[in-house]
């Protein structure tokens, strides 16, 4: 059965998207920008999309635990440290399969990030 999980993104209804859809156990989170968050460093936009990105995911009933791919697209490939340090805040020991990827631009022009992720109910990473 499918669920559609709505966020506080203006673009949804006009683009005609959900921020997230829950299949069985399968979580898809849209691409996810840093509503809110337009003005800040690449590094705090990272974050504040990681957490808009975990609270779709407790609505469709996972955690970031579960999560097993993330896809980031970059607007400069400058940024891909800091980015990639946001990442890894909430994802080190998780460490799901990621893609990093530079594009020419973004929908908003302030974004430097957005980020995807797909998430599996259940998926938590083993306790060594």
């Amino acid at each position: 059965m499918r669920r559609n999980i709505s966020g506080s993104s203006p673009y949804e209804p006009v683009i005609g998207f959900s921020r997230a859809v829950r299949v069985g156990d399968a979580v898809h989170v849209s691409g996810t920008g840093p509503v809110g968050a337009d003005l800040a460093d690449p590094a705090t936009q990272t974050r504040h999309i990681l957490e808009i990105i975990r609270g779709a995911l407790e609505q469709a009933g996972a955690r970031l635990e579960d999560v097993v791919r993330t896809r980031m697209y970059l607007t400069r490939a400058d940024d891909w440290e800091a980015v990639g340090r946001a990442h890894g805040e909430f994802f080190g020991s998780i460490r799901p399969a990621a893609t990093m990827v530079v594009v020419a631009a973004l929908l908003q022009p302030t974004w430097h990030v957005e980020t995807e992720a797909d998430a599996v109910i259940g998926a938590a990473p083993e306790k060594d």
